[in-house]
């Protein structure tokens, strides 16, 4: 092989993982538009969206609705459909609390990755569970892991549903304390705040794998952010609490 060759052979193999690392960006990274717009935050950085994942979830949903309640700030959960089949109860109070309540998927895969009929399956088999157990409608998405691809976003429109990503994500299903969720959350809002760019903040009440996963920090540090960014003194701390149809 000449140099001539062994040249063009590179710069095909530099082009190609270029490609596949942009690629990669576009359908994993939370605020990326490459594929197409997806809905993350507002202009106001006084806003706060508390944005809950992977629910309903026996226990911690309901402590989360009874928390949220006592300080009268309004989230936005976005549910998996084989759990809202589990657990109908759960998903008709949060609701019934005034919360807005989002699509995830039935099953919760890596939609990236899925073909446009496992996409279009997946999308629709939780719209009609949400719809039929709520008797609302339902207009928004929150992707799996936040993995799309345009099959993902063009298939949620057409459904009626504004895709939703987020730019602040705690990590809260790993196993960390309430305390670390609640300062990671914090470094995020000032960051948005220096940004001038409200916060979209993923929270977690389930988890994919099962009912019963164990998200009671996430209540707590729930709890840590109400008191830090209290509803009742956003005269002093600026924050108003938003659920993402505010954004729309």
């Amino acid at each position: 092989m000449n140099s001539t060759t062994i040249t063009t052979a590179t710069a095909a193999l530099t082009t190609a993982g270029l490609l596949a690392s942009g690629c990669t960006y576009a359908a994993l990274s939370a605020q990326s538009q490459i594929f197409g717009k997806v809905l993350i935050a507002g202009g106001n950085p006084n806003e706060v969206a508390l944005t809950y994942d992977d629910g309903p979830n026996d226990i911690v949903t309901e402590r989360l609705l009874d928390l949220l309640a006592r300080h009268n700030v309004r989230a936005t959960f976005f549910l998996i459909g084989r759990y809202v089949r589990q657990r109908p109860q759960i998903a008709r109070a949060i609701a019934s609390a005034g919360h807005l309540i989002g699509n995830h998927s039935m099953t919760h895969p890596w939609l990236a990755w899925q073909s446009s009929a496992r996409i279009r399956q997946e999308l629709t088999g939780c719209n009609a569970l949400l719809e039929d157990t709520l008797g609302i409608p339902i207009r928004y998405f929150r992707a799996p892991h936040g993995a799309r691809r345009p099959a993902v976003l063009r298939i949620a429109r057409s459904l009626g549903l504004t895709p939703v990503q987020w730019n602040i994500i705690p990590g809260d299903w790993q196993p960390i304390d309430a305390e670390e969720i609640a300062a990671r959350a914090v470094r995020g809002i000032t960051r948005n705040r220096q940004h001038n760019r409200a916060s979209n903040i993923v929270l977690h009440d389930g988890g994919q794998k099962a009912l019963g996963q164990p998200r009671l920090p996430t209540v707590e540090a729930t709890n840590i952010l109400l008191q830090k960014y209290a509803p009742q003194n956003s005269h002093q701390t600026g924050t108003k609490y938003v659920t993402v149809d505010s954004w729309a």
